[in-house]
């Protein structure tokens, strides 16, 4: 994964990742969304696996995790989403949810039900890397990237332990607090992503927040990914399939642009 990132970086001087809910609002309106984002050039795509507490998620959505899983979504559709995505689509697909998801499947089922779905690696908030140990060596075994996070509130050591476990990037939480609130893209945020950058030659992403061009602007040179979840729902929400692509193909173009 880490190759495929640098080598989209080095013909654009930031790329992006979205975000979709599997199930919500419905399973055919999620492959109406990949396509969007796949024609207007996204790098990767988080497919989140639904779950009944997701912590790291803020009210909106928390709701769609909800609605999603009343509509009786479970984990097999969104491996066969993905794998429909991963075999028409031009984009690497990443699973992101909770633990519980992997725990019961097994460590090994669930990373074999992963790489067969054409997901490149996994994004697991609640899951501590030196927690990990055993789900990221049957990740290994199958040539998966376990994302860890990196967060403000973290400290030097901390960080470098993370650092330690890393593979494919890093997703860097650009504050604190969880997804859908306005975020600070100021000397706070720069600082923080110079802290991530001292411990890791790996890319970083940034998520918690972008949402408009200057957002995108300001990553540039600090980041190599721009990850845009709560955005692109909101404005499915709001303005429906016209005004998320709009959304989506305004900061992948504003991506592209030289700093």
């Amino acid at each position: 994964m880490r190759r495929r990132i640098e080598a989209r970086r080095r013909e654009q001087p930031l790329l992006l990742m979205t975000h979709i809910i599997c199930g919500y609002p419905s399973l055919d309106d999620n492959w109406r969304m990949l396509q969007i984002m796949s024609e207007a050039g996204v790098a990767l795509v988080e497919f989140q696996f639904p779950f009944s507490e997701p912590t790291a998620d803020g009210p909106l959505f928390c709701r769609a995790n909800q609605r999603a899983l009343e509509a009786g979504v479970r984990a097999a559709d969104c491996f066969t989403l993905m794998r429909r995505a991963a075999g028409q689509l031009a984009f690497s697909p990443l699973m992101m949810g909770y633990y519980n998801t992997a725990f019961k499947m097994g460590h090994d089922v669930f990373c074999e039900r992963l790489a067969e779905a054409g997901g490149q690696g996994f994004i697991l908030p609640d899951l501590p890397p030196d927690e990990a140990g055993g789900l990221e060596a049957e990740a290994a075994r199958r040539g998966l990237a376990p994302i860890h996070l990196m967060t403000p509130t973290t400290n030097d050591e901390r960080l470098r332990m993370i650092a330690s476990h890393g593979r494919g990037f890093f997703y860097c939480v650009a504050r604190r607090g969880v997804t859908g609130a306005p975020t600070d893209f100021g000397a706070e945020l720069d600082g923080f992503l110079r802290r991530c950058r001292s411990v890791t030659p790996l890319p970083l992403a940034v998520g918690f927040g972008v949402a408009t061009p200057q957002d995108i602007q300001f990553l540039k040179g600090r980041a190599d990914i721009a990850v845009i979840g709560t955005a692109f729902l909101k404005a499915w929400e709001q303005g429906g399939e016209a005004a998320a692509g709009d959304l989506v193909r305004s900061l992948a173009a504003e991506a592209r642009q030289a700093p």
